[in-house]
């Protein structure tokens, strides 16, 4: 079952715009900073691994800025050309990071297999070790609180730049032992070996980052919200709601939109139907405090005697079937369009 942390504000709310945009300047602010010590360390050492690891660097500075930039147009309020929101633009945030973190990777791979085949001199170790293992420990520190306000706050675009800050620390840290390397073996390629397997690691994860965003905007399941949402509904679920079907889950930033199909007593009146309805809709809000739900649910007359093996409402006055068992509700049944019952047709 995923776990969804209750964020502190409404979603939507001025405060929650301004918790979101603050996290991402921290964020610009760190990167910048970062990087102008790290080519720093790069002046003084000469090193294939260093320079790697600040290249790299600068593109935290252009997705922090458009993280920043999608943090704020998120936020916006639908309108009459977006009437889900704006809040699919964190994908395309988390794309564009992607994207170039897989083009520094190959820039950096390419870098450092020429320096593995003709290596130069690399000299103030001591300063280099010192300024990236500085560097690592911020990035690290800022990277957390980043993750962790993303989860808080709903927001996919803080979630991966945190996520892109501690890559950022790990290619430093590569680059210290790399440093520390050549400084107690003397063996020089070892710099241009170091920042090849680190061009290719930053390649790999641009490219799942990449692949993450292509999902979101293509509206691929989202597997553990789904899973959610269906235990939210069996563990309140009620004699009335004979099933639930066809259900369908996409994520539009912080906020989500569900559609499904419940199966309800043929018999029942409008009024009846509609409270039924909204008590669905109230169960599915509570599983995420400050989440913004939006659901369209279609209410279907139950069919006997096909779904009576399987109805809990055991004064119904319309039974051509004895109950026999409750059908559990999962994942899988719950998104098939299909209705749920083992009785005769």
């Amino acid at each position: 079952m995923a776990n969804f942390p209750a964020s502190p504000f409404p979603t939507g709310s001025p405060r929650l715009t301004r918790a979101k945009l603050r996290f991402g300047l921290l964020s610009l602010v760190v990167s910048v900073g970062l990087v102008a010590v790290k080519f720093w360390a790069w002046r003084l050492t000469g090193s294939q691994v260093v320079l790697s690891d600040a290249l790299e660097s600068i593109v935290n500075i252009v997705t922090s800025a458009f993280a920043l930039w999608s943090v704020w147009l998120a936020s916006l309020p639908r309108d009459e050309n977006h009437p889900y929101g704006h809040g699919k633009v964190e994908h395309l945030s988390v794309g564009l990071e992607g994207a170039l973190i897989f083009g520094a990777g190959l820039f950096i791979v390419i870098g450092a297999a020429n320096a593995f085949v003709h290596p130069g001199p690399v000299g103030r170790l001591d300063w280099g070790i010192g300024l990236l293992a500085f560097t690592a420990l911020v990035n690290l520190g800022t990277g957390w609180w980043l993750v962790r306000a993303g989860q808080r706050l709903r927001s996919l675009a803080l979630e991966g730049d945190g996520r892109h800050l501690y890559l950022d620390a790990l290619t430093s840290i590569v680059a210290v032992a790399s440093l520390a390397g050549v400084r107690v073996t003397g063996w020089e390629r070892l710099d241009g070996l170091a920042a090849l397997v680190l061009g290719g690691f930053i390649t790999w994860q641009g490219g799942r980052m990449l692949r993450r965003a292509v999902g979101g905007l293509l509206d691929e399941t989202d597997p553990g919200t789904v899973a959610d949402v269906v235990d939210a509904l069996q563990a309140n679920r009620r004699p009335t709601w004979i099933d639930v079907h066809n259900l369908r889950v996409q994520t539009y930033g912080a906020d989500l939109h569900i559609d499904c199909h419940v199966s309800l007593p043929y018999y029942q009146t409008l009024f009846a139907t509609h409270a039924e309805i909204e008590a669905i809709e109230d169960v599915v809000r509570r599983r995420g405090p400050g989440q913004e739900v939006e659901l369209f649910i279609h209410a279907d007359p139950c069919r006997p005697p096909r779904q009576c093996p399987n109805c809990q409402v055991m004064s119904c006055p319309v039974r051509q079937h004895p109950f026999v068992e409750l059908i559990p509700w999962t994942p899988e049944n719950v998104m098939r369009n299909e209705r749920h019952g083992v009785g005769p047709a």
